[in-house]
């Protein structure tokens, strides 16, 4: 009984008068159980946009539904970014800024994105949700204790030998579903809409291209997070750091007082990492450094390193770090060169938004009008709104309904998608409101 509430009170939610109200011709649920089976895993290491060729099927099908809901100026660009406009209803539209809604089509390169066998767990009743495909793989409760907060509702998975592809089919299901919604209830009232979907999100580079004028708006929101009410506008400042250890090679056979394996001192400068400053040991606003890739040989090894902080000083004093190990390292294996460069990722997103406190004043409200408890929670990552507010185009992040990105564990639900729906179509209605 509960569910059948909750759908009731999104349906009255959607208008101010329930026997106006016509329902998407497609349900969130629909759009999203078809989108996942489309394998758009992009790849790391790619020089070109998209990386993978095969994002461009979804942007393509998704620029004709978006012209079969009546989107002005559907186009895919050559880097497989689709970008639409939906005009205002409003009496006056130049009253209120243009919005932008933007999610990304790529799934992550960790895990495979093809062949998704998406199940639906109906009318959960609690415990571990074990994943057919691969029996090893479970969803527990005391991994995921949100699960307790989803009884009742009906809970999408993969079936273990894949992800979902929540991330951020979900945000695209979602923004799709509150188009269609506006089309059927014209009373809803709106200013202009930017819409957009973006490829190689999950491997950096494809925001690169985006083009930030032609999208046409003023502030934007990327839907590309996690659990319900997760409002984020602070990300990660990023560095990658690259520590280049250089040997010398020759036949091992006659290497005595010649050779000099790098790979020696590149393992030791491995052990050097503080523990309890990984990945693996933090959580909250505590930074980390993160060896993430290597190569050993002997005439050149090689270790890629992540740097995040909330804080610029916090990514200095970590990058002094590294560079106090590599000193350590470089006196026990003198005759190793070893070279660190450092390359700026992206900034936090807050020095920006701090300015414009309504856009997620605005999207809290909107959440509570779809009863939802928001919350503003800083993303332990960065997202393509990282990029885009540095560039004139302020865009925090809103909620997906999601858990468990980039793995076989992901899931999201019934609920957490029509909610995160609802939520959008309460937020076009507060600018509406707040902008007269």
């Amino acid at each position: 009984m509960k569910f059948f509430h909750a759908i009731f009170i999104v349906i009255v939610l959607f208008s101010a008068s329930p026997a106006q109200t016509k329902p998407p011709q497609e349900t969130v649920l629909d759009r999203f159980l078809r989108y996942v089976k489309i394998d758009t895993q992009s790849a790391e290491d790619q020089t070109s946009v998209p990386s993978t060729k095969k994002q461009f099927v979804l942007a393509n099908l998704l620029a004709d539904e978006l012209k079969k809901l009546g989107v002005e100026n559907v186009r895919v660009s050559e880097f497989s970014i689709v970008y639409g406009m939906i005009p205002g209803n409003l009496a006056d539209n130049s009253k209120v800024p243009t919005i932008g809604f933007i999610a990304h089509m790529d799934t992550s390169p960790a895990v495979s994105g093809a062949n998704v066998n998406a199940i639906i767990h109906k009318n959960y009743q609690g415990g571990d949700i074990v994943l057919p495909g691969d029996k090893t793989q479970i969803i527990s409760v005391e991994k995921n204790p949100i699960l307790k907060e989803l009884i009742g509702d009906d809970i999408i998975t993969a079936d273990g030998t894949t992800l979902l592809g929540s991330d951020d089919k979900a945000g695209i299901s979602e923004i799709m579903t509150m188009i269609d919604i506006l089309r059927q209830n014209p009373n809803i009232k709106h200013g202009n809409l930017a819409i957009a979907f973006t490829p190689d999100e999950e491997v950096g580079g494809g925001i690169d291209k985006f083009d930030v004028e032609g999208f046409g708006a003023k502030f934007a929101y990327t839907v590309d997070g996690e659990e319900l009410g997760e409002i984020s506008n602070e990300t990660w400042s990023a560095r990658t750091a690259t520590v280049t250890f250089k040997g010398k090679s020759t036949h091992p056979g006659t290497a005595k007082g010649i050779m000099i394996n790098s790979a020696y001192a590149a393992a030791d400068f491995l052990t050097r990492f503080p523990k309890d400053m990984l990945p693996e040991t933090t959580e909250g606003r505590v930074g980390f450094v993160h060896p993430y890739a290597n190569t050993l040989d002997v005439e050149e090894s090689v270790v890629k390193i992540l740097l995040r902080d909330f804080e610029i000083k916090g990514l200095e004093a970590k990058e002094a770090i590294l560079k106090k190990m590599i000193g350590e390292t470089q006196a026990k294996f003198p005759d190793v060169k070893i070279n660190m460069d450092v390359k700026v990722g992206y900034l936090n997103m807050k020095e920006v938004l701090k300015d414009f406190p309504q856009l997620t004043d605005y999207a809290i409200e909107a959440a509570k009008r779809a009863g939802i408890a928001a919350n503003l929670r800083p993303i332990r990552g960065g997202t393509d709104g990282s990029n885009l507010t540095f560039r004139k185009l302020p865009t925090p992040n809103l909620f997906t309904g999601g858990s468990n990105f980039h793995g076989k564990l992901e899931f999201n639900s019934r609920r957490g998608l029509e909610k995160s729906t609802e939520t959008l179509v309460h937020l076009v209605q507060i600018w509406a409101e707040k902008s007269k």
